[in-house]
C-alpha cells in the first residue's frame, strides 16, 4: 500500500487561481473524502492527483515520491469515474480486463485477478454481459472492478454514485466503505453529499471556494466546525446560522437570550456574532427560551422536521423533533437548547470564536 501527501497544491487558469494551496497527508489505508459544493475545486484537486491537469504549485507524491512531472499511467492508480467510462461494445470481463492486456499481463494472471475482484464485487454470473444488460449499480461495480484488478497504490473516486439513484447509492455506499476496509486500500474521494462524505470518510476535507476549510475526523466537523460554512455545510438539515449579539448572560437571538456554556473569551458585550445551533439540538419543550411559529412540518417517520418563524426580524429556525409531534401549523413551540451545543462564529471572517 501507499501513503498520498498534498504539499501546497495551487492550481490556475491565466489568472485565475482555483485551488488555493491545498495539503493534506492521507496515511496507508485510509479513505480521505474531499468534499463541497459544485465550483469549490474539490474535482480538480482530484484530477492534479491522477495526473489528468498539471500542478501549478505545490506537489503530489505517492510514498514519498514526488509524481508532478509523472505520466498518469505511471502514478501507479486506479481512478474510478462518475459516468462508469465503460467500453460499450466489451463484456464486463472485457473492461476489467482491459488495462491489465494493455501492460501485457498473462492470460491466467488477467483471469485469476478479475474473478477475484468479482466475487469481492458480487458480480459473479454478470461477466459476459455487455454494460447495457446490466444495472447502474452493476456498471459501477464493474468500473470498480477494473481499478481493483490493477492492484494500485492509491483509489480515487471522482463523484462515483452520483448518477445513481437515493436507495442505490446508500447500497453503494455501504459497498465502498466494505471494499475499502477489505483492500485497505489508500483511497481519495470527491463528493458534493455531505451526507455520502460523513459515513464514508476516516477523515475530510472540507473545501470552499478552492480553500480546505477544515480537515479532520467526520464527528470532529459536525461537533466543533471551525468556521460557519463547514457548520453550515456538514449536517442534515444543516445548521441554523442566525445573527445574535453578546451580552452579559449569554447570547441574545432570534428574541430570545441563551446561556452560553463558557462565560468570557467570546468578545465584549454588545459585539455582533453568528450563532450557530443544529435542528437536532432544538428540543421542543414547555418552556424555553427561544420561540417559532410553525410554517411547515416535514414527516420522515421516526423524525419530524420543524421549521418556523422566529422573532420579529424574518428569521426562520429549523429543528428536529419526534416521529409523534403534530403541532398545527401556525402554532407557537417553544425550543429549548443547551448551552453546549451553541456555535459562536465572527460576522467578519466566519472562523469559529
Amino acid at each position: 500500500m501507499a501513503t498520498l501527501t498534498l504539499d501546497g497544491l495551487r492550481k490556475s487558469y491565466n489568472e485565475r487561481e482555483v485551488v488555493h494551496g491545498v495539503s493534506c497527508a492521507v496515511a496507508d489505508g485510509e479513505l480521505v473524502v474531499v468534499v463541497g459544493p459544485s465550483g469549490c475545486g474539490k474535482s480538480t484537486l482530484l484530477r492534479m492527483v491522477a495526473g489528468l491537469e498539471t500542478v501549478t504549485a505545490g506537489t503530489v507524491s505517492i510514498d514519498g515520491r514526488v509524481v508532478n512531472a509523472v505520466e498518469p499511467k505511471d502514478r501507479d492508480i486506479a481512478m474510478v469515474f462518475q459516468n462508469y467510462a465503460l467500453y460499450p461494445h466489451m463484456s464486463a470481463y472485457d473492461n476489467m480486463a482491459y488495462g491489465l492486456r494493455m501492460r501485457g499481463m498473462a492470460r491466467e494472471e488477467i483471469r485469476t485477478r478479475v474473478e477475484r475482484a468479482a466475487a469481492i464485487l458480487q458480480l459473479d454470473g454478470l461477466l459476459e454481459r455487455k454494460p447495457r444488460q446490466l444495472s447502474g449499480g452493476q456498471r459501477q461495480r464493474v468500473a470498480m472492478g477494473r481499478a481493483i484488478v490493477r492492484d494500485p497504490k492509491v483509489f480515487l473516486f471522482d463523484e462515483p454514485l452520483s448518477n445513481l439513484d437515493a436507495q442505490l447509492r446508500v447500497q453503494m455506499r455501504v459497498e465502498i466503505k466494505r471494499l475499502q476496509q477489505q483492500l485497505g486500500t489508500t483511497s481519495l474521494y470527491v463528493t458534493h453529499d455531505q451526507v455520502e462524505a460523513m459515513t464514508l470518510a476516516d477523515r475530510l476535507i472540507v473545501m470552499n471556494a478552492g480553500i480546505a476549510d477544515q480537515i479532520g475526523p467526520p464527528l470532529e466537523l459536525y461537533e466543533r466546525p471551525a468556521t460557519a460554512f463547514v457548520a453550515g455545510f456538514i449536517g442534515s438539515p444543516a445548521m441554523n446560522l442566525v445573527r445574535g449579539r453578546l451580552i452579559a448572560a449569554g447570547v441574545e437571538v432570534a428574541g430570545g437570550v441563551v446561556p452560553l456554556a463558557v462565560a468570557g473569551g467570546r468578545g465584549e458585550p454588545g459585539r455582533p456574532v453568528l450563532v450557530g445551533m443544529r435542528p437536532e439540538h432544538l428540543e421542543p419543550a414547555e418552556s424555553g427560551p427561544l420561540s417559532v411559529r410553525v410554517e411547515l412540518l416535514e414527516r420522515l417517520g421516526a423524525d419530524t422536521i420543524v421549521h418556523g418563524a422566529a422573532g420579529g426580524d424574518g428569521i426562520r429556525l429549523t429543528a428536529r423533533a419526534p416521529g409523534g409531534f403534530a403541532p398545527a401549523l401556525g402554532d407557537p413551540v417553544a425550543l429549548a437548547i443547551r448551552p453546549e451545543h451553541i456555535h459562536l462564529f465572527d460576522l467578519d471572517t466566519g472562523k469559529r470564536l
